[in-house]
């Protein structure tokens, strides 16, 4: 059975609005709004004049975890210095480094060929819904950040990172880039540790849904302080309550680009493998890569 995923041409606040209304589903209690606050000197995160209407509409808390990664986002303390910079503390309830209170064990799928578990951020236990608020860029080590790395990577303590980064192999931030490992076991491994939270949401009846907004697409993540330009022109927003589908509607409109930069985006995700994350999510049982696109 087919997906739904509703598309807009158009980037803006009302847009976003629209696009979340459309997908029927009223977020309720607690809700958390995981987005990338982007790395201090990064430039293609989601800006507050975009997503603050969204969020203050919803009176949601913004919310992320530490990186495993050396920079200005690996503790929480400076990690609320760099989201204040960047207008995430001024919107909705404000946000929250859900790492910042501890982490918590959560199971992965019994597919899973990597993980034995996931580790996210504690603070993720009070939430009754979640938007997953992506966007959709390339990615130095995953090929592409949609809501599959937003959703494993980005709800993952940053311990819980080191593990994914690591394909399992240690949760020390600082051990594991120094591990080997194949490129498609980690990319096997995002999406294990995307399906463990999609289970643990249902398992603990919260709700979730799905949007990435495509623009500013550089061939670098917002996690990348030298974040490049935009190699292509914006695409728009897509919403779904499939995060596979999300994200294989996002990667078939870059493919369908005609732009001298859509061989530099491509390039970069398939170098990385990362178009495999969504068949190997779908193997288990995250959703679907047959979908249907639904223009608002």
């Amino acid at each position: 059975m087919k997906s739904k995923v509703y598309y807009t041409k158009e980037i803006t606040a009302d847009s976003l609005i629209k696009i979340y209304e459309a997908l029927g589903v009223e977020l309720t209690g607690n809700i958390g709004i995981k987005v990338s606050t982007g790395e201090k000197g990064a430039k293609g995160y989601l800006k507050s004049d975009l997503i603050k209407p969204l969020v203050d509409k919803l009176n949601g808390t913004i919310i992320e975890c530490n990186t495993a990664y050396p920079g200005a986002r690996n503790d929480a303390i400076e990690h609320m210095k760099v989201a204040k910079e960047h207008g995430f503390v001024d919107m909705g309830q404000g946000i929250e480094i859900m790492d910042g209170i501890g982490e918590i064990k959560i199971p992965v799928p019994e597919k899973a060929k990597h993980l034995k578990y996931d580790l996210i951020g504690k603070g993720f236990e009070k939430y009754d819904s979640i938007l997953n608020l992506a966007h959709g860029k390339g990615h130095a080590m995953g090929g592409f950040g949609a809501n599959l790395k937003n959703q494993s990577i980005g709800i993952a303590s940053r311990n819980g990172k080191a593990y994914i980064h690591s394909c399992g192999q240690t949760e020390d931030p600082d051990a594991c880039w120094q591990v080997k490992y194949e490129q498609i076991d980690f990319i096997e491994s995002m999406a294990e540790a995307a399906t463990a939270v999609a289970d643990y949401i249902k398992e603990n009846n919260k709700k979730i849904i799905y949007i990435t907004v495509a623009n500013a697409i550089s061939v670098d993540c917002d996690c990348d302080c030298n974040q490049g330009d935009p190699v292509i022109n914006d695409i728009g927003i897509f919403a779904s309550l499939d995060p596979v589908a999300n994200d294989q509607a996002f990667i078939d409109a870059i493919w369908k680009t005609q732009e001298e930069g859509t061989k530099d985006i491509q390039e970069r995700i398939d170098s990385r493998q990362g178009r495999h994350i969504t068949e190997y999510a779908e193997s288990l049982g995250l959703g679907t890569t047959d979908y249907e696109l639904i223009e608002i």
